[in-house]
């Protein structure tokens, strides 16, 4: 595909589309209804309907039975880390194996025009970005993952949680499927916010943004802390009447879900005339910029708080007001 057909590269080799980024019409006043009839197929397709189906699969085929979850054993638990494991190497891994090693389709598409192999930091664990990610993604996120997971799972099989059926409550679980984006969105941007603090961001997100030419295994690379924050997502399901189905789709559109935004490119060529967008750049403009889109665009969070990045030089105008703002407002308080 000829990428410049849809966008630009400039001298540095980084690549932009010609439209700005926009949100979702979710949440749009006056209402566009026939926006959001055209834009509906996309808050399934292809990802939110692949994660639903994965949940599934893990409930049918890789999850014991109700009575086995009742005990923490580490028959089970340790089953569950390695399929999780794989499942995310395999998935994470066909991005990076595709874009990154074999580079299948070069830089076309491709936002920073850099290659993170090509870029050594000592920010990174021997000074390697794709080495520190795996390590930060496999040493501690899978643990966290799957002990929010387990920790879920055991809480719904002895009851300690209201354990709502299909039968029983259909209309409720249908609805409650369909927000599950929402809650990740909503979750995510509060969170994302809060660690955007400077004592936080110190401490915590600045590991997360040390990839700051983002790919496939910076995904999950974040500290330990940050990392519980965003997939501890899922216990919301112990607080929201709900089932564990629910939760485990909750979770995996969290983990597995990370990577869109992390790709670095925005379409996936699967052909020479077909792609699938990634839906990355909102998120991309946050690794580059730091201060803007704290949220993925679903919910309009940025727009209404003024901290929306389109990509346009009209956005880069409002961000660097914005900066200016900052700047005389702590120069206004060092002075006094």
């Amino acid at each position: 595909m000829d990428d410049l057909k849809y966008g630009k590269r400039n001298k540095r080799g980084d690549w932009a589309p010609d439209e700005p980024a926009g949100t979702a019409p979710l949440f749009t006043f006056p209402p566009r209804p026939l926006a959001l009839l055209k834009w509906l197929p996309h808050y399934f397709l292809p990802y939110n309907l692949l994660f639903a189906v994965s949940a599934v699969a893990w409930w049918h085929f890789v999850l014991p039975d109700t009575e086995v979850m009742k005990t923490l054993s580490w028959g089970w638990i340790v089953r569950l880390f390695v399929v999780n494991c794989a499942a995310l190497l395999l998935f994470f891994g066909a991005f990076e194996v595709r874009l990154y090693l074999l580079k299948t389709q070069g830089n076309r598409f491709k936002y920073n025009g850099k290659w993170p192999s090509e870029q050594k930091s000592k920010a990174f664990f021997f000074e390697n970005q794709n080495l520190d990610n795996m390590l930060r993604t496999f040493g501690t996120g899978m643990p966290i993952w799957t002990a929010i997971e387990v920790a879920i799972l055991y809480a719904y099989a002895n009851g300690y949680v209201p354990w709502l059926t299909v039968a029983e409550h259909p209309v409720h679980l249908f609805c409650l499927a369909l927000v599950v984006p929402i809650i990740h969105e909503t979750h995510f941007f509060l969170l994302h916010r809060a660690i955007h603090w400077p004592p936080l961001y110190k401490w915590v997100h600045s590991v997360h943004h040390n990839s700051v030419n983002p790919s496939p295994w910076s995904s999950l690379s974040m500290h330990p802390v940050e990392q519980f924050g965003y997939l501890g997502v899922a216990l919301w399901h112990l607080i929201i009447p709900s089932n564990p189905l629910l939760a485990l789709y909750q979770l995996h559109y969290a983990g597995f879900g990370a990577i869109p935004g992390h790709v670095g490119f925005d379409k996936v060529e699967l052909g020479e005339d077909t792609s699938i967008d990634s839906h990355a750049y909102i998120h991309y403009l946050h690794h580059k910029y730091f201060e803007v889109n704290y949220g993925d665009g679903l919910i309009p969070f940025d727009r209404w708080l003024g901290t929306f990045h389109d990509g346009s030089k009209e956005g880069e105008a409002r961000m660097q007001a914005r900066y200016e703002k900052k700047k005389a407002r702590a120069n206004a308080d060092a002075g006094r």
